[in-house]
């Protein structure tokens, strides 16, 4: 059995004549983490959400845990269950409690009984280490706890990946620290993950490949060491100068 979990071959996508993904390639397999970084515009963000189908792209092929993904509905529904998502802004239901936010898509969406989805609830809501706020709002939690729950919530779906667009990017910078945390908890715990970050430290200590993106293409890839100590492209070589620099 195959241990590709992701398999993106040649992808493009536009967005009327702007190419925003150009012949993309990427593979990702079981247990691996993944960081793609690259300047404002340069199509991760937009390469991670086709991994989903939040976007489309127009040629090539995504192939998500044996599932090709298209435009049949039934197909994105059946890889959405096994995808976890977490976002720049935390998208969690205003008027449930954290632990309805982290109950409902297994209830809703796997049909999962109330008692064992509370139990995974809370199994999720102490794995990032917040178990005493299930009872209130989000509006309630600071921006950290706002983003943890958002983790448990997709982790509550036992996906076979996770995807982070930025996860901390909205934060304020004392509570970047706690979310970059729990991820590397669960990298640590060996989830497959593909994050889309700026920060430089989590991609050298977590990553098992770094992937440099610039004006929807795949520039540059290698270990972390590798890319950091001796970047290939001059592209890549400018980029870290100016993300790197104090």
């Amino acid at each position: 059995m195959s241990d590709t979990v992701i398999e993106a071959k040649k992808v493009s996508k536009w967005y009327g004549a702007f190419k925003a993904l150009s012949d993309i390639n990427l593979t990702v397999r079981k247990g691996e983490r993944v960081v793609v970084c690259g300047p404002s515009g340069s199509g991760k963000s937009t390469l991670i959400r086709c991994f989903n189908r939040l976007e489309a792209h127009q040629e090539g092929e995504i192939t998500v845990n044996g599932i090709r993904l298209h435009s049949k509905m039934r197909d994105v529904a059946e890889v959405r269950k096994n995808v976890g998502m977490v976002f720049q802004h935390f998208n969690l239901f205003p008027h449930m409690t954290v632990l309805m936010n982290c109950m409902a898509a297994p209830m809703w969406i796997k049909g999962v009984p109330e008692a064992e989805a509370r139990k995974l609830a809370l199994k999720f809501l102490d794995r990032v280490r917040i178990p005493e706020q299930a009872n209130k709002y989000p509006a309630q939690l600071s921006g950290g706890q706002q983003q943890r729950v958002a983790i448990a919530r997709s982790l509550c779906m036992e996906p076979a990946v996770m995807l982070f667009d930025e996860p901390t990017s909205s934060l304020d910078p004392e509570m970047v620290a706690e979310v970059l945390e729990t991820m590397t908890s669960l990298a640590r715990d060996g989830m497959t993950m593909v994050c889309v970050t700026h920060e430089m430290g989590f991609a050298r200590s977590v990553a098992d490949r770094v992937i440099f993106m610039d004006a929807g293409l795949i520039v540059e890839e290698g270990k972390p060491h590798d890319f950091f100590t001796n970047p290939q492209h001059e592209r890549t070589k400018l980029f870290l100068s100016q993300i790197l620099k104090h």
